[in-house]
């Protein structure tokens, strides 16, 4: 069994780590979750800042881990956040992963987003807020997120989450060849 810390309470993103765990190391997960702060914006406005919250809420789980959960948990975040691009506006997340030592950053694709939320953004507001209103939708950042709004559901928040996490824990499926992980 394989124990994971999350930085987040958002069933969405339990769901996500535990799913990638699963799937990319063939074995049983069990997620703790930890309400942790990111240290930057509640709705990070940049790459950079939303790159930098995941890797903070990650860092603040390990802070709050004995040091057997420091050697033998996984500890996942993930972070939403959204920029202006040169395609124009879009929203993407950062993951971070550290297991016994080592971390492995992982970015997913970005989903363009209408300049009209974007607005809203820019403005001061969070995302899932915007999209509940547009949508008259309740709390969907936890649940299918902007993502299986805009795309008419073939894609979800977690899917999209779960993806860059399968992506990024190819570090730790092949130690060898990332430098002896």
């Amino acid at each position: 069994m394989i124990y994971c810390v999350v930085g987040s309470e958002n069933p969405v993103k339990l769901h996500a780590a535990r799913h990638a765990l699963e799937q990319s190391l063939n074995e049983s997960v069990t997620t703790s979750a930890r309400s942790v702060p990111s240290g930057v914006a509640d709705q990070p406005m940049t790459e950079a800042e939303t790159r930098q919250g995941a890797i903070n809420r990650v860092k603040a789980c390990i802070d709050m881990a004995s040091e057997h959960e420091r050697e033998t948990s996984w500890f996942i975040a993930i972070e939403g956040g959204v920029d202006d691009f040169a395609d124009g506006p879009a929203t993407f997340a950062y993951v971070a992963i550290y297991h016994n030592g080592f971390w492995a950053i992982n970015r997913s694709a970005n989903m363009p987003l209408p300049g009209v939320i974007y607005e809203a953004l820019q403005a001061g507001r969070e995302l899932g807020d915007v999209m509940d209103d547009v949508f008259d939708t309740s709390n969907i950042k936890q649940k299918g997120g902007a993502i299986s709004l805009l795309t008419n559901n073939l894609a979800t928040r977690q899917s999209v989450y779960e993806m860059a996490l399968i992506l990024g824990l190819a570090k730790f499926n092949h130690p060898e060849l990332y430098g002896g992980i």
